[in-house]
C-alpha cells in the first residue's frame, strides 16, 4: 500500500468533499480518499504509485485544482 498526499485548490465546502473524493476514488488501484477540507489535503491510499497525471485528471473533472507536482 502507498499512500499519497496531494495539495488541492478551490474546495470549499462538503459538496466540494464529495466530489473530489469520487473522482479521485474511480482512479484504478485506489483504496481510499481522505480530504481535509481546512487544509486542502487529500490523502490517496493505492495499491502502488499513482501517476500524478491520473491523479490530476481526476481533480481537474471534480472541478478543482491540484497545486504543484
Amino acid at each position: 500500500m502507498v499512500t499519497t498526499t496531494y495539495q488541492v485548490q478551490g474546495m470549499t465546502c462538503g459538496h466540494c468533499v464529495s466530489a473530489v473524493s469520487a473522482e479521485v476514488g474511480a482512479v484504478a488501484g485506489v483504496s481510499d480518499v481522505q480530504v481535509d477540507l481546512a487544509t486542502g489535503q487529500v490523502t490517496v491510499t493505492s495499491d502502488g504509485p499513482l501517476e500524478t497525471s491520473a491523479v490530476r485528471s481526476a481533480v481537474d473533472e471534480a472541478g478543482y485544482d491540484l497545486v504543484g507536482e
